[in-house]
């Protein structure tokens, strides 16, 4: 295995020059640094991770934090982070642990604050837990994605979560439907996540705008396809009180009201609209009205966000509303 000693020695160098030229680490002439990666080339030389490390004061890796990456969402936007950061020659170090968890208490606590990255992209950061100022104190070069975000001092990426349930309930008020229910979210404050309450907001804010505020009906339920199967079951089985239409806090869940609904003899959308949000890769296959949005391409735009602060670290924060908007299939028409 070549080493820079050999490559230097090809090049007719010094060692500290041929390290110099090829981690850009200091100035060389374009004469020398071109001898030295042709050197390094017909050496077939690779420079250690530790070596370029110890020279540049950078790892060349970024830590990623999100929830577990079981859900849709997450794989998908990890899927994109993770095709951006290679693309930049980046590793990345996942920790995806559970919100509210000890794990994730002692991650933000003894574990990220020790770590060498170059950066730092936080994904579903809960304010309870203040872990987006935590994170920002570890002063390294910091990203978010998801709601909490906007005002917080870090460069960020999300969409407008209660826009996206208010425009989806909008649409079912619109189609005349009166008696809509709110599928996954809470009333327990512990137990729901940032995002969750702001979809629960937007859902609220939209009957209330109608007048329908008295309507409102909430049914707890994991953001899953088998928690709305569950919910929903349980919600349709009442046939005198059952409602017209479903808001799905996501669509995982909507997609369950969806299959819950079949197997209970309602017709979608003839006797219940059902609308998500996300536009999840199963919501075609449903026919599912949703909000859209692209977790992959959020990916990216935190990876660009993120290469600018650490190149310019001193630029204001900015923030990327990620684009969303109203995709509209057969699953939701005017009440019967």
């Amino acid at each position: 295995m070549s080493t820079i000693a050999d490559v230097a020695a090809r090049a007719g160098v010094s060692k500290a020059t041929a390290s110099r030229a090829l981690t850009g680490n200091g100035y060389v002439s374009d004469e020398t640094r071109q001898r030295v990666a042709d050197a390094a080339r017909d050496l077939s030389y690779v420079a250690h991770s530790s070596a370029t490390s110890l020279a540049t004061g950078r790892t060349q890796t970024v830590g990623v934090v999100m929830p577990p990456v079981d859900r849709w969402f997450f794989a998908e936007l990890l899927a994109g982070i993770q095709e951006s950061l290679f693309a930049l020659d980046y590793d990345l170090s996942l920790y995806g642990v559970p919100e509210g968890s000890d794990t994730r208490e002692r991650l933000f606590e003894h574990v990220l604050p020790r770590r060498r990255f170059d950066g730092i992209l936080a994904v579903g950061i809960q304010p309870s837990a203040r872990e987006l100022e935590r994170l920002q104190r570890t002063g390294r070069p910091l990203v978010s994605v998801g709601p909490y975000s906007s005002g917080s001092g870090s460069s960020s990426v999300s969409i407008d979560d209660t826009d996206a349930a208010r425009i989806a309930t909008e649409h079912l008020i619109e189609l005349g439907h009166t008696a809509i229910a709110f599928v996954g979210g809470t009333t327990d404050a512990e137990a729901q996540s940032y995002g969750d309450a702001r979809r629960l907001a937007g859902y609220r804010g939209a009957l209330q705008a109608a007048g329908l505020a008295d309507h409102a009906r909430i049914v707890g339920a994991t953001p899953t396809m088998p928690g709305g199967y569950a919910a929903a079951a349980g919600l349709l089985g009442d046939r005198r009180n059952r409602p017209t239409a479903i808001v799905g806090v996501c669509d995982e869940a909507a997609i369950g009201a969806v299959i819950a609904a079949r197997r209970l003899g309602i017709a979608v959308p003839s006797e219940l609209s059902v609308v998500g949000i996300d536009d999840h890769e199963h919501a075609e296959m449903f026919s599912l009205t949703t909000i859209g949005q692209s977790p992959r391409e959020q990916g990216h735009e935190a990876v660009r966000l993120l290469s600018r602060r650490m190149t310019c670290p001193d630029d204001p924060p900015e923030h990327v509303a990620a684009a969303s908007a109203l995709v509209i299939r057969s699953s939701t028409a005017p009440p019967r």
